[in-house]
């Protein structure tokens, strides 16, 4: 009897540690999956985003015997993309330090079936709930085009609910961080929130504090920390110079040699106007500048002209730089480092791109950015009128 006892107890003892183990975290990540009715020989990618949000395959697997396995190295949780040769569709999924099972749908990639992970729920609940807004957007913009050939309903009514709907979209990844702040779905959303054109830094670094100490402890969780600092200073030019803040003042030689500074003179209205004798935009634009300048300038209109000129191709950049302004007649203010795009009054403005122009107040706060030809005129109009 206690030989049947032994046996028994040793066994159970067996399988307990067979259990332990199979829960035990793995180095990288393991990827199975189960592919019922597809064919050996088949190949399944796994795929990352480019900063443009095209694929770019990183692992390959070959199923055989309706199965396939990918294993690799990682450095902390990773966003990915599965998909399968022959078969439509795309299985988002994140690859974590332990295993994950899956069983592809062979009609559609995007129905597969992923073994229980805090994190790939986290996704799918995600995902799930923006497929849900993006639906609600595109059935009522359809109605809207409907509508507008036809009287059933106030196109404004319409338009305002399309506004709403995408509110709630760009607000919903701040409320799902805020909701799930110990999921590493979580660091992952905000780190491709911060490759968006239109993303809230700010609010980002609010939502990485406030997730889990572990989470942000992790590699990935400081390399995300690190793009967040990075980002803040690499934007910090662009939100000096938007609408409603204070223009950045500057002191820049003229083509006298003198030194000018904006906040010397400004006007009722200022126009800090970003140029170059070598800017075939700018110098077409010039006459309707000079139109405005010469229509407002005693109802209080000054410009400050910025020159990028200096590049290289030029052999006299200062010599071309006049020359423009005379041929031009640029009669307003004129000043120029003639260092091309690494002016520092340009890189104060983040000026990526010219012609560029700032309409000030008179206290200096930008009002209007970024205005050519007849809303150039119909703005300084508004103004000064």
């Amino acid at each position: 009897m206690m030989k049947k006892l032994f046996f028994f107890l040793s066994l159970g003892a067996m399988v307990c540690s067979c259990n332990t183990e199979l829960k035990t975290p793995i180095e990288g990540y393991r990827v199975v999956g189960e592919t019922p009715g597809v064919y050996n020989g088949i190949r399944v990618y796994l795929h990352v985003l480019d900063q443009k949000g095209r694929q770019r395959s990183i692992d390959t697997a070959i199923v055989l015997n309706e199965r396939f396995t990918f294993e690799g190295s990682l450095k902390g949780p990773q966003y990915v993309e599965l998909t399968v040769n022959s078969i439509k569709g795309t299985l988002p999924l994140i690859l974590i330090p332990e295993e994950v099972r899956l069983t592809i749908d062979s009609n559609d990639v995007g129905n597969s079936n992923i073994s229980s992970s805090n994190a790939n729920d986290a996704l799918k609940t995600y995902n799930q709930t923006i497929s849900a807004i993006d639906d609600e957007y595109n059935t009522l913009a359809q109605q809207l085009n409907k509508q507008s050939t036809s009287n059933d309903a106030d196109p404004d009514v319409v338009s305002q609910k399309l506004a709403q709907i995408k509110a709630r979209k760009d607000a919903y990844p701040y409320e799902f961080i805020k909701a799930n702040t110990d999921n590493y779905y979580s660091l992952i959303l905000i780190n491709e929130m911060l490759w968006k054109r239109k993303m809230e830094v700010n609010k980002l670094e609010q939502s990485y504090a406030a997730l889990g100490k572990d989470i942000t402890a992790s590699d990935f969780g400081q390399e995300v920390n690190r793009r967040i600092a990075a980002t803040k200073a690499a934007i910090a030019p662009l939100m000096a110079t938007e609408i409603g803040q204070q223009a950045p003042n500057f002191t820049a030689p003229t083509p006298e040699g003198t030194s000018f500074k904006l906040y010397d003179n400004l006007g009722k209205v200022t126009i800090v106007d970003f140029w170059a004798a070598w800017c075939g935009p700018c110098r077409r634009e010039n006459p309707n500048v000079v139109k405005v300048y010469d229509k407002y300038h005693d109802k209080g209109l000054e410009i400050v002209g910025v020159s990028l000129d200096g590049n290289r191709r030029q052999q006299d950049p200062k010599a071309a730089w006049i020359k423009a302004i005379k041929d031009d007649k640029l009669t307003w203010h004129q000043v120029s480092n003639l260092n091309y795009f690494n002016d520092p009054v340009a890189k104060a403005y983040a000026i990526q791109s010219i012609p560029a122009t700032f309409i000030l107040d008179a206290n200096g706060k930008i009002i209007a950015k970024n205005l050519r030809g007849a809303s150039l005129e119909r703005k300084i109009a508004e103004l000064l009128d």
